[in-house]
């Protein structure tokens, strides 16, 4: 480490103000700053409030609490493959090299065009580069099916950086979550790779058939308004060509069935959400009410159920999709949640129950919770709008002087 920072100092001159490479300081920066810790304090005068969390242990942890979500993903991409060809007893390294062979990749666009572009902007506006693409790096592989076209990646990408993070002023400025924006914006530009079927299995090359999908079950739930069959049942008889019960709901909850990298495991999840709340990071305001919305919701179409897919009991769209991913890595954003402690329960309450509702009201897209995110995303500055109203006419009222 020594060597490194020798090498760092060695070079700085050139970056500097004056220096030959003066315009690309800020990349040097990023990249000493990421490998060091700052050799600067905040301002002396006043009071400062100092502890050892800084914007990077933020960012870090987060990303620790979504390694559980990314290793079994790997994991279940390659049970996912081999499952579908019959040959479930393939052994646990075939299955994660597979896995490996087809998240990796996915997750080394996300970075390196991500970073580019981040890169670029920092050089042509001249500001510093923030760690906040070092979460949505990982978040962006996460949210995508394991086939989706690389170049689909970088694309959905550099739209979500330009679009929902520089276009207003960078870290910290966005009021869309970046990774949702660029599923969003995949979901609406080609719709046939990122929604319907969800993959299962690729082909060798030289193979006739190339590749296999099947139903979500929340597809599966959507058809049953229409079949009139029971939609539990519906569920744990899917897939009984190669794996039966796959959609189970200890299947579901495990996240042993196909679907997006990271989000088929609600188990994982709650391991990520336990490091969020316990390091201090993850709102659990958030986290509890964006359930408690979704459970609540469900249970009130329950009873007023004109349909299977509302009888659905209420308990399986907690998970089932990405509603307990998108519960944890992304509604609690502390850039576009709501800020104010009564503001998060209201934000988090809507979200879980917006999910529920466009799950089972929108034929045309069975999944909810990213397009419920985006839209409180906009709200939470009006819901924190309020509720500080609020509190200063609740005090005013008792004011005495």
């Amino acid at each position: 480490m020594k060597f490194l920072r020798e090498a760092l100092d060695k070079v700085k001159p050139h970056f500097e103000k004056g220096g030959k490479w003066e315009k690309f300081y800020y990349i040097y920066e990023a990249h000493d700053t990421l490998l060091f810790a700052p050799n600067h304090t905040t301002n002396s005068k006043g009071v400062q409030i100092r502890d050892a969390m800084d914007m990077k242990r933020l960012m870090m942890t987060v990303i620790i609490a979504m390694i559980p979500c990314l290793l079994f993903g790997i994991y279940n991409v390659g049970y996912q493959h081999f499952m579908a060809i019959g040959q479930p007893e393939a052994g646990f390294g075939d299955m994660v090299l597979v896995g490996l062979i087809q998240v990796v990749p996915i997750l080394v666009v996300s970075y390196a065009v991500g970073l580019g572009t981040e890169f670029a902007f920092s050089v042509i506006r001249q500001h510093p580069i923030n760690e906040g693409f070092l979460v949505t790096g990982m978040l962006i592989p996460l949210v995508m099916p394991p086939d989706i076209p690389l170049w689909q990646v970088a694309l959905a990408t550099i739209f979500a950086v330009i679009i929902a993070k520089e276009a207003f002023g960078g870290t910290g400025m966005n009021i869309l979550n970046v990774a949702l924006t660029a599923r969003a914006f995949l979901y609406f530009a080609y719709p046939s790779q990122i929604s319907g079927d969800v993959w299962t299995y690729i082909g060798e090359a030289n193979k006739a058939v190339q590749g296999f999908t099947g139903a979500t079950p929340l597809a599966l739930g959507a058809e049953t308004v229409e079949s009139g069959k029971n939609v539990v049942a519906s569920l744990s008889a899917y897939g009984s060509g190669w794996s039966d019960g796959i959609y189970e709901f200890s299947n579901m909850f495990f996240g042993f069935m196909p679907g997006s990298i990271g989000e088929t495991s609600a188990l994982m999840c709650l391991i990520g959400a336990f490091i969020l709340i316990f390091t201090g990071v993850g709102s659990w305001k958030v986290m509890i009410s964006v359930v408690a919305g979704a459970f609540g919701m469900g249970l009130l179409l329950n009873g007023l159920a004109v349909n299977e897919f509302m009888a659905m009991p209420a308990h399986y769209h907690l998970v089932i999709g990405g509603l307990a991913f998108g519960t944890v890595y992304m509604a609690t954003d502390p850039v576009t949640a709501s800020q104010t402690e009564t503001g998060k329960w209201i934000y988090g309450l809507m979200i879980g129950m917006l999910t529920v509702v466009i799950r089972v009201f929108n034929p045309a897209y069975p999944e909810g919770i990213m397009l419920a995110i985006l839209f409180m995303n906009v709200f939470a500055p009006l819901i924190d709008h309020y509720v500080v109203i609020a509190n200063k006419k609740r005090r005013l009222q008792r004011a005495t002087v």
